[in-house]
Parts: structure tokens; sequence; C-alpha cells
């Protein structure tokens, strides 16, 4: 009588890293096909406009709202402060990124081969879900912790010492990492996505990631301009992503002006069966 033997771990490992290494050629293959054989449509985005609206935004809270802020820092009640503590934490691209990133190592040591069709789609749609939130969050993440450390801009805690406008370029010193906010470009990142999926719950999304973002001016950590310098950097990392996903037809399809909207195969749940 033959025992069948069971498979050893390093077996196992072995196929796995199989498994992990076919999915991810797969992929880029199917990225670079898609990319070589779908022409790009960025132009039609006014991104002029875009930057410019951004300056304007983050100058007038220059102008108008960061001396109050910094004046007002410690007027705050302690209740209130402890509520905008508690709410900043979300503002992190930690609850973002760590569990995209998760999702995304399951994803490429799945057997996509004996998945059924249903399991297959709502698989592929949480995947590429996860795509684009580690790609608006984490690469928005990337350039703001460049930026800020590049100009150096005193945090409002040390406003009596420095003043509203005090740059320390490339100090690499906590103390002068203000401009912009990381959190706020965190949450602008968040909103731009949630925008791209959800265009008619638009000021939702608008109004949960801007009253997070503004959490930071509360606790002291940034003036308003660098809070909306960040969540206009984020949304637009978001918006950029999107358009690169449409290109390559996942999760969105482009539309003739350019900006992408939203396939209606695209859904993370999946559909009852009729019987």
């Amino acid at each position: 009588m033959l025992v069948k033997s069971r498979p050893s771990v390093s077996g196992l490992l072995v196929g796995l890293g199989r498994r992990s290494l076919d999915n991810f050629r797969d992929t880029m293959q199917i990225a670079k096909r898609r990319f070589a054989t779908r022409p790009a449509r960025y132009p039609n985005i006014l991104w002029s406009v875009w930057v410019l609206v951004w300056v304007l935004l983050t100058a007038t809270a220059f102008v108008r709202l960061d001396t109050p802020a910094g004046m007002l820092r410690d007027q705050w009640s302690p209740g209130f402060v402890h509520l905008a503590d508690f709410f900043t934490q979300f503002g992190l691209g930690g609850w973002y990124l760590i569990p995209s990133a998760l999702l995304l190592v399951v994803s490429n040591l799945t057997d996509w081969r004996s998945l059924s069709r249903r399991s297959l789609m709502l698989a592929y749609n949480w995947t590429c879900l996860a795509f684009l939130v580690l790609g608006a969050v984490g690469l928005s993440g990337l350039a703001v912790n460049v930026l800020k450390y590049a100009i150096g801009r005193a945090r409002p805690l040390y406003f009596d010492q420095f003043g509203v406008l005090a740059l320390h370029p490339f100090a690499f010193d906590a103390r002068f990492a203000g401009f912009p906010s990381g959190h706020a470009t965190t949450m602008g990142a968040v909103f731009g996505v949630a925008l791209l999926l959800f265009p008619r719950r638009w000021y939702i999304a608008l109004a949960i990631t801007a009253c997070i973002a503004s959490t930071r001016i509360f606790v002291g950590a940034h003036y308003p301009s660098d809070t909306v310098a960040g969540f206009g950097l984020g949304c637009a990392f978001a918006l950029a992503c999107g358009l690169a996903f449409a290109r390559l037809g996942f999760i969105f399809r482009p539309m003739p002006s350019g900006l992408p909207v939203r396939k209606a195969t695209f859904r993370l749940i999946a559909p009852r069966r009729k019987d």
C-alpha cells in the first residue's frame, strides 16, 4: 500500500515563491502591453489651473490665517485638543498603506487560475483598489517628506521663537518640517480616491477628510497653509494615479475629456445570485 507523502515546508515555500513571481510577471506584462497600445490623454487635464488654485488657496491661508493660528495655539480648551489629537491619528499613512500592502501580498500569493469567475472579479477589484490607495497615499507621502525637509518651515509650536515664516532648509529637524503637512497630504489623497470612486458623494468625503486634516492646526503641529498645501498635493497625486489607472483599464475608463470614470464592473461586494 502506497502512502502519499505530504509536501515539505521548503517545497511549499518554493511553490509560493514561483506563484508570486509568475503573478508579478503577468501583472507587469499586462501593464506594459496596455501602456504600449493605449495612447495617453493627459493633456486634457488643466494642471496649470489646478496648480494656480492650489497656490492661491495656500497663499490666502498663509496671509489670513497662519498668524492668528500661531497666536491661538495655546488657547483651545484641553477637551477640544484631546478630541483633535484623537482624530488626527487617522491622518497617519499607515492606516491606508499597511492594509493595502498586506492585501497585495495576499493577492500576489493567490492562485488566480483556481478561482471562479465571480471570485476572480472580486479579487481583481480589491487588488486594483489596493494598488490605487498604495500609489496615491504612498507616492504623495514620499513627495511631501521630501518637500517638508527641503523647505524646513518651523511648526506653530515654536511660533514665539521663530515666527510664522522661519525657514531652515535641509535641517532634518522635526521642528522644521511644517510645510506641507504630511497628515493633510494623506487626507487629500484619501479624498481624491473617494472622489474618483464615488463622485456623487464628494461632499461627504470632503467633510470627513478636511476635518481630519484640520486637526493638525488645533494640536499645534501645522499652520492652516501647511494643511491646505498638503491636502491639495495629496489630491493631485490621487488624480494622477486615477489617470494612469484609466489608461491601463484598471477600475476606471477615460472619458472624452480625459478624466477617469469608474467602470460599471468595479464592485467590492459580489452581487447576489438570482435564484
